[in-house]
């Protein structure tokens, strides 16, 4: 390495990643000189084409953005409505929503854990070699994603792009009788959680610490997931509504993505592991005590620790969903109606990767006049970019191939969902005269 004066890592297609995106890293004599985590995936202009389209309508469009967390979107979107136009569900709607919601967190994670990253701390290219080398671990991982997408399936109609869903609720009543019979192996899920966890916090997982502001919502008396207060471990602490008054947008001309920051700061990190650093008193004993028995506790100061929240929040969903889905009441009615009225309002929900928020302004009578959706892995770009900054000691030191992996594995950290995080870009032309 003495004599070696440049050193560029290109990597044109990330893998195990969710959308299209690449990452561009050039050195100097052991310096950074250059960074960019590129979305070259084109923008589909959702927020664009919601104008015009009344409220009922936008929960699906907007599931639409992504496949693995579409939960996430309609449940956003459907706050945001309920709050403008007065509608308070009942708790057993609220139940439903949690339930549903939790089986999302669910088969989005093990996607994650299982698939796409896992590999990389086991020097396996994927899942199927995994599986010859730790087959109780590929076991578990099927298992458990497979019941977190059967939850989904029962209340949803279907695994992917559910269709029950709606502002105020859902369409229909889902009997007590169907979510039981999501209990029938619960015994069996329970203990491929507890020990996916615990195949988790054993991972060789590399040495990296850097100072980072953690974000996220905030629960008053469970994990949050579909409502909080936004704090950091840095002072923030507002109302879902302000989100916008804290973080600055930022665009950059090698991505299809824009970027936040908080204003006067800098970057921060949304995600399991922010959740998990801000909620642990929330998290179920039995996880907690998995956690540290582990020698693990919050604050996970290191990124590429993002896969044991992760994987503790699994554990946490199953357990919960045991109790929600036992303590389950049918509602009387399977949605509640509210008074469609002009105004704007926001909400956020955490969706696997983080906090998604959706902003909409309505006409008198609901039709979408304007929208802003912010989601996780558009909040997490700068970040991983200074991942990698952090890290310019170790790449100029080791060697060329382990030093692009370690390069790919830092985008990985945050189980990026590319798809969702492309925007419409602002083209500015100069015109210069003579």
């Amino acid at each position: 390495m003495a004599s070696e004066v440049e050193r560029t890592f290109k990597v044109d297609y990330l893998a195990r990643v969710e959308g299209e995106g690449r990452v561009y890293v050039k050195m100097r004599n052991g310096r950074i000189e250059r960074v960019e985590v590129g979305i070259f995936e084109p923008p589909r202009f959702f927020e664009a084409f919601l104008r015009g389209r009344k409220y009922l309508e936008v929960p699906d469009i907007t599931a639409r953005i992504c496949g693995i967390c579409p939960i996430a979107y309609i449940m956003s979107s459907s706050r945001a409505f309920e709050k403008l136009f007065g509608i308070e569900l009942t708790e057993e709607l609220k139940t439903l929503r949690r339930i549903i919601y939790l089986g999302e967190w669910i088969e989005s994670h093990m996607l994650h854990i299982a698939m796409l990253h896992a590999p990389d701390f086991l020097g396996c290219h994927s899942i199927i070699e995994i599986a010859r080398k730790h087959p109780q671990f590929a076991k578990d991982s099927l298992l458990v994603k497979a019941w977190g997408n059967k939850v989904i399936e029962v209340i949803g109609g279907r695994s992917v792009h559910p269709v029950s869903c709606r502002v105020g609720g859902f369409h229909r009543i889902i009997k007590r009788e169907q979510l039981l019979g999501l209990l029938k192996k619960i015994y069996d899920v329970k203990n491929a959680a507890k020990r996916i966890l615990e195949f988790v916090l054993q991972l060789p997982i590399p040495d990296f610490k850097r100072d980072i502001e953690f974000m996220s919502l905030k629960g008053d008396k469970e994990y949050p997931i579909l409502e909080g207060r936004v704090v950091s471990n840095k002072g923030i602490d507002v109302p879902e509504d302000e989100f916008e008054k804290v973080v600055e947008v930022q665009q950059v001309p090698y991505s299809n993505a824009l970027r936040y920051r908080v204003k006067g700061r800098g970057t921060y990190v949304t995600g399991p592991i922010a959740r998990f650093n801000l909620n642990y008193k929330l998290l179920l004993p039995e996880v907690r005590e998995v956690v540290e028995a582990y020698g693990y506790k919050a604050p996970l100061t290191n990124t590429y620790q993002s896969i044991i929240a992760r994987a503790a929040e699994v554990y946490q969903a199953v357990l919960e969903l045991e109790e929600l889905i036992l303590s389950y009441r049918e509602p009387s009615q399977p949605y509640i109606e509210g008074e469609v009225r002009e105004g704007w309002s926001a909400a956020i929900t955490e969706a696997p990767r983080g906090m998604l928020y959706h902003a909409y302004r309505v006409d008198s009578e609901g039709y979408v006049v304007d929208a802003n959706i912010i989601p996780p892995t558009a909040q997490n770009l700068a970040a991983m970019e200074e991942d990698i900054k952090a890290q310019e000691e170790v790449l100029w030191r080791e060697p060329y191939e382990k030093a692009k992996l370690l390069v790919q594995q830092t985008i990985r950290n945050y189980d990026p969902c590319i798809s969702c995080s492309v925007h419409t870009v602002k083209v500015i032309i100069e015109k210069q005269h003579s």
